[in-house]
């Protein structure tokens, strides 16, 4: 316990914990989860009352990536089964966009795979988030397109364009084996440029790859360092025929712990809760809701989500409100730093599957050539699953956005 209140106690004062604080949130055993959260709870509270924020994201362009992100269902060479289409016009990512708005979100989320958008791309997403204001009023849009080039971010900021999606996904020393065709410091740089545009930045994480409590540490710490607005928090979703598909290494109180650790780390950030909470929280996820202040409404990027009322009445009947439209998401002190910086009322949060429904990140979702064999530290525990991983938790999406289906917002 002495450690639970040094936590809240750094947590109201927005005092970065030490690593070993961190790392100790980890290892905490399941008898005691119910304090962590309880702890960490009271530093949600402090900055974010009882408020969540609902992002919806729309895929304007799914598959066809060139990258080989090893967790992405959209990387070249995945044999799952997704959708895959060019890019949406934008009539209709306006009218995806508006099913999330109708179902209460307050940001939308639009991504796209692919390495990084060309000036052509650029000018169709501008398009859209025009399309999307004008239909809109007074909604966030967040874009996630991956690697940026110079001058790209200043051009959706004209556009609109509120914040930028571009998650870290894992620490510098194991980026290497989880992705080859870009590095750690591209996707660095890319979160540098949106925040130099003015633009809210949102960067994040996916745990569940095979990654040690230390690299989980590390990754956190180096989000703190770059201070973004909002933090989302993506749970890999092991699709079949990716290199990470045997990958079950998550249980819910595993998650929470996570979450937990990210909230003491990221106190007074919007913290969301991102891809793969269904298949990993399953009916624990009205807990979670004590440790971030933010969830995806509806379907992913190429994964099914539960039912947009579904997260409505869960919100509901765990004692919590969604956030209005009129209301700041940041804490004042946040908010008012961010004053002429985009919309930093709410920082974003795709990624792979975190920003939609890869597997778990969003940015570049890569779809690069598939490698032969998994990444060295999946490898080590494909054979190690989680008793009781629920596989069939894993459903493609099939509605919203490319499809002649409503989505299930």
């Amino acid at each position: 316990m002495d450690l639970l209140n040094t936590l809240v106690d750094k947590g109201l004062r927005r005092e970065l914990p030490t690593r070993e604080e961190a790392l100790a949130v980890l290892a905490t055993p399941d008898e005691e989860l119910l304090d962590v959260v309880a702890a960490a709870g009271k530093v949600r509270r402090q900055w974010f009352g009882r408020r969540v924020k609902l992002n919806y994201l729309v895929n304007l362009k799914s598959g066809l990536c060139p990258e080989d992100c090893s967790y992405c269902s959209q990387r070249l060479g995945s044999k799952a089964e997704i959708l895959k289409y060019t890019w949406l016009k934008p009539d209709e990512a306006s009218k995806a966009a508006a099913a999330g708005v109708a179902g209460g979100a307050k940001r939308v989320c639009l991504v796209a795979s692919g390495r990084g958008p060309t000036d052509r791309d650029v000018d169709r997403v501008s398009q859209t988030i025009e399309a999307i204001k004008e239909q809109n009023e007074g909604v966030e849009v967040c874009a996630c397109l991956g690697l940026l080039s110079d001058g790209q971010a200043d051009r959706l900021r004209s556009a609109g364009a509120d914040a930028y999606n571009h998650n870290l996904n894992t620490s510098e020393g194991t980026y290497g084996e989880i992705t080859t065709t870009h590095t750690y410091a591209d996707r660095v740089d890319t979160v540098h440029q949106a925040q130099a545009a003015g633009l809210s930045a949102c960067s994040g994480l996916i745990a569940g790859m095979g990654e040690s409590d230390a690299d989980l540490v590390d990754v956190v710490f180096s989000l703190r360092e770059l201070d973004p607005d909002s933090v989302p928090v993506n749970f890999l979703i092991p699709f079949e025929g990716t290199p990470l598909a045997k990958e079950w290494n998550l249980t819910p109180q595993r998650c929470l712990r996570i979450l937990a650790m990210v909230r003491f780390v990221c106190p007074d950030v919007e913290v969301r809760l991102a891809g793969g909470r269904e298949v990993h929280l399953r009916s624990m996820q009205p807990l979670a809701l004590h440790l971030v202040n933010s969830i995806f409404l509806g379907d992913y990027l190429t994964s099914e989500g539960q039912a947009g009322q579904a997260d409505l009445d869960m919100i509901a009947d765990a004692g919590f409100e969604v956030e209005g439209a009129g209301t700041t998401t940041l804490p004042r002190h946040r908010a008012d730093a961010a004053a002429g910086c985009g919309s930093h009322s709410g920082g974003c949060a795709p990624e792979a599957e975190g920003c939609g429904s890869h597997s778990g990140g969003c940015a570049p979702c890569g779809e690069a050539p598939e490698a032969e064999t998994a990444p060295a530290a999946a490898q080590e525990t494909q054979d190690a699953q989680v008793p009781g991983a629920r596989t069939d938790l894993v459903a493609v999406r099939r509605r919203g956005a490319g499809t002649d289906l409503a989505p299930n917002a």
